[in-house]
């Protein structure tokens, strides 16, 4: 498809691109203010490793289990009405989180926030599609993806130093706020293209004639949607592989500072410094691997298909520089190996988030986004728990670190073999309408 030219065009989608990277932002502050203030709940309740691994683990089951029904809904509903829902509970579920009085509490406000946070990555996935023309969108998935990895540069030392100041309630206290300044910006700001009153006809027909993802419900019903794409080969190829690669990501979003107190003999303060290393590098190869890049060699004429594969499993393997981490006891080279793999797997992820927009029937990236995200987060569930098990029982963390390693390539054998050419998925046959008659 010949690529439209958008010179003169505004540039309204960049600011919801931009809106859509702060509320994934605040959602990441919200999710790792528990891994920050572990060390002292820990205390404060006299947890062990595998009471704290559970901790960790609660907000990504409920998540989990939501994403395919939360992909269905938004595919029936819209990402606006769908949003602002979403966004207005991540601050109700912090504000419990805050007032929390034991293991019990915590552990039921963090499954309350899994509610409350699981539409937000297939909200931003079908926006996304909504709003960017295919040459634009691993930019613009970059974006909101980056927006998760950067989450742990400003928001590690922002609620480490809260929570050392003032207690870990208020670190709590915080997500709460920055969560509810986002419910009232969405609001304010983000329609589907087609409603935006403040989007040119211009700048609409830019989208929609290079390739932005059409608006409106799948004809075929939801759950014969589900159905169909459960029967694609693309669909599963593109689950198992970032399933895998969110096992590594939880690992560490959950785990990272713990294992650099634990291992490391850091303090809490010192551990969200080391901590945001990895974290800053895995921002930059996010946004000009995973997005500029992408997008660059794109408009020269590269093949679509091959460029995304491309970036997408050269990715994963750098994930498995994981294994690296597992030889040393030294904090620089830890740091340095666990750079390159979260870096590795941050030019990876971008690429994974565009795809259900990119492979996607009419009306079915949500019900993918879901999909892709259930077994994402179910990995994501495990990691934790599976890593507090191993470090309780061995002490140490280099066989945690090995079993995510082993994970990581049997995903990149899946994006290999299983997901196939990068390309829409024909749309499913209508609900009542008849099958075609044999020619």
């Amino acid at each position: 498809m010949a690529i439209i030219s958008n010179k003169g065009i505004a540039k309204r989608r960049w600011g919801i691109g931009a809106l859509l990277g702060a509320g994934v932002l605040i959602n990441y502050i919200d999710r790792i203010g528990l891994s920050v203030a572990a060390p002292q709940i820990k205390d404060m309740f006299q947890l062990s490793p595998i009471e704290l691994g559970l901790l960790f683990s609660a907000f990504a089951w409920s998540y989990s289990l939501l994403q395919i029904p939360v992909g269905i809904v938004i595919d029936r509903f819209g990402p606006t009405r769908v949003g602002r829902w979403g966004a207005f509970l991540w601050g109700v579920a912090s504000v419990i989180t805050a007032f929390s009085s034991g293991f019990a509490g915590i552990f039921m406000a963090r499954i309350l926030l899994g509610v409350a946070e699981a539409p937000a990555f297939p909200v931003s996935a079908k926006a996304t599609g909504y709003w960017f023309p295919r040459h634009e969108r691993g930019m613009a998935t970059a974006i909101f993806d980056a927006a998760a990895k950067f989450s742990n540069v400003i928001g590690v030392p922002l609620v480490a130093i809260t929570v050392v100041t003032f207690g870990w309630r208020w670190g709590f206290g915080l997500t709460a706020a920055l969560s509810f300044s986002y419910f009232i910006a969405f609001y304010l700001l983000y329609r589907d293209p087609s409603a935006d009153t403040n989007l040119s006809a211009a700048e609409l027909r830019y989208i929609q004639d290079n390739g932005g993802a059409p608006e409106g419900k799948a004809e075929a019903g939801a759950m014969n949607m589900l159905g169909y794409l459960l029967t694609k080969s693309k669909v599963w190829g593109l689950t198992i592989g970032f399933a895998a690669y969110g096992y590594s990501f939880y690992l560490f979003l959950t785990w990272l500072p713990g294992y650099l107190v634990q291992t490391m003999h850091m303090s809490i303060l010192k551990s969200a410094g080391y901590a945001a290393i990895p974290w800053a590098f895995a921002t930059l190869t996010d946004l000009f691997v995973g997005g500029w890049l992408i997008d660059h060699l794109i408009a020269r004429g590269k093949d679509e298909s091959t460029v995304r594969k491309a970036v997408l499993i050269v990715g994963m393997l750098f994930g498995t520089a994981v294994f690296g981490a597992t030889q040393t006891t030294d904090p620089v080279w830890a740091i340095f190996w666990i750079s390159i793999a979260l870096g590795g797997l941050a030019s990876a992820a971008p690429v994974g988030w565009s795809l259900p927009s990119l492979i996607a029937p009419k009306g079915g990236a949500g019900t993918i986004g879901g999909i892709m995200n259930f077994a994402n987060n179910l990995m994501g569930a495990a990691a934790p728990i599976v890593t507090g098990f191993i470090v309780g029982a061995t002490n140490s963390f280099t066989n945690a670190f090995f079993v995510a390693g082993v994970i990581l390539l049997i995903g990149i054998v899946a994006f290999v073999f299983v997901l196939g050419k990068i390309e829409p998925i024909p749309d499913p046959q209508p609900v009542g309408l008849p099958l075609p008659l044999p020619q």
